[in-house]
């Protein structure tokens, strides 16, 4: 008879504790799918004292969470505390060491030390899991490592964070503004107390950055990412990109230009009637293109405790099966350092929202900027007249290479006749 495959779980948070519900009440059907029975030998956690709604004594109780993978037996360990650093950190370097694989949801430890920990994977034989770690419950990470895997990758891009797909939906829907909508939220618990890394577009950097590994062979580089939040886009940015036939999504674009690589984070306008267009709420959607599946667009939750913890406890059955898969699709040695595009030397479309006080010569006086920077006016709106005070003038452009776009924007700033930092997002035509 085949021996159990035996875990250890640290943290006990929602995904953790979700992880338990899921080997507990699947305990079964799960075992018929791994080919062996998986049994929770031990967890840890901050408190053991605190209400989970689980029972947890029948698991030995670690009070280090680093010290979880020197139980004897162990196969594998679970990190599901979060963070880029500390006992997070030390739970993943420590069970690798122990030579025990690791399953983690933690995007973020993997952005920024990705590299080092899967060249320890390596060394010692063994895996490091990350599905929950990219968009929950989509199995995006599988997808790409193993179902695309024979196929040549041009682009992969996508709505990564579902607070902020949340906030962009509701603003859609009701007309309120962003403070609201953000407020509201987070009294749903769909946003932090902090919203920062949600709504900055940080959270989603982080998926971002292991998509581009994955995509391209290249070591992921955090810090080569252009990242722009969505914390300035108001309700006017809605009605008018609405008028236009567009919707804001917050993008996350990796995509292959010649040799080079473009990633970035930033809101863009996409077509209302697009699939992407059409994704609401929470829900999260990655496109893949490959040369020969064409493009595949994969959707769903992109968080919470059943999505996220099922997308654990697959990497745990596959695991169990003997898979040993390369963290990011290829061996180590074979990543490469990514030639990175020059994101102002990129040509786009642009949406732009002048806040700029109702008076004669506003519009010569923004064209002629836009004229000096190589960018043509394709469409304009300003609606009513309100003469002296502030109003809205929103524009689209036709193809303009990025660093001109901002250049103007920056020129038309110093007017004295606008009131604020002029909006800019890229029109993405999915």
């Amino acid at each position: 008879m085949i021996e159990p495959f035996r875990i250890g779980i640290a943290g006990l948070g929602t995904v953790g504790v979700g992880v338990v519900k899921i080997l507990t009440k699947n305990k079964d059907i799960i075992a018929q799918r791994a080919g062996r029975e998986i049994e929770i030998v031990a967890v840890s956690a901050r408190n053991k004292d605190v209400e989970r709604g689980i029972d947890v004594s029948a698991y030995q109780w670690v009070d280090d969470a680093a010290n979880i993978s020197t139980i004897d037996g162990l196969d594998a360990v679970t990190e599901l505390i979060g963070g880029s650093k500390g006992i997070a950190a030390d739970v993943v370097r420590t069970s690798l060491g122990n030579k025990r694989h690791i399953v983690t949801a933690n995007k973020a430890l993997l952005a920024h030390h990705g590299l080092e920990l899967a060249t320890t994977a390596e060394q010692n034989g063994v895996s490091l899991m990350y599905e929950a770690a990219v968009a929950g419950g989509i199995p995006i990470i599988k997808a790409m490592r193993e179902g695309f895997a024979a196929n040549n990758f041009s682009a992969v891009y996508g709505i990564l964070n579902g607070t902020c797909n949340y906030i962009l939906t509701k603003m859609q829907h009701t007309g309120l503004g962003f403070t609201e909508v953000l407020q509201e939220a987070q009294d749903l618990g769909y946003a932090e107390a902090d919203p920062t890394f949600d709504i900055e577009g940080i959270d989603a950097a982080h998926k971002l950055c292991l998509l581009t590994s994955l995509a391209f062979g290249v070591k992921p580089d955090f810090d080569a990412l252009k990242i722009t939040g969505i914390s300035h886009i108001n309700a006017t940015d809605i009605k008018y990109a609405e008028e236009f036939g567009y919707r804001i999504k917050l993008l996350g674009i990796a995509r292959r230009i010649d040799d080079k690589v473009l990633q970035v984070m930033e809101p863009c306008l996409v077509p209302s009637s697009s699939p992407m267009g059409k994704i609401d709420d929470v829900y999260n959607a990655v496109y893949a293109h490959g040369d020969f599946v064409q493009t595949s667009l994969l959707i769903g939750k992109g968080a919470g405790e059943g999505p996220t913890a099922s997308a654990v406890v697959a990497d745990i059955i596959d695991l169990a099966r003997g898979a040993n898969t390369p963290t990011f699709g290829v061996p180590i040695d074979q990543l490469k350092d990514a030639k990175w595009i020059d994101i102002g030397e990129t040509i786009s479309r642009y949406y732009l929202r002048l806040m700029v006080t109702d008076q004669p010569g506003v519009i010569a006086s923004v064209a002629a900027i836009l004229r000096d920077n190589d960018i043509s006016i394709e469409g304009m709106v300003q609606s009513g007249r309100d003469p002296g005070q502030i109003v809205p003038v929103v524009l689209t452009s036709h193809e303009a290479r990025h660093a001109n776009v901002q250049k103007a924007a920056q020129a038309i700033e110093q007017l004295d006749v606008c009131s604020e930092k002029p909006c800019v997002m890229r029109i993405e035509e999915l």
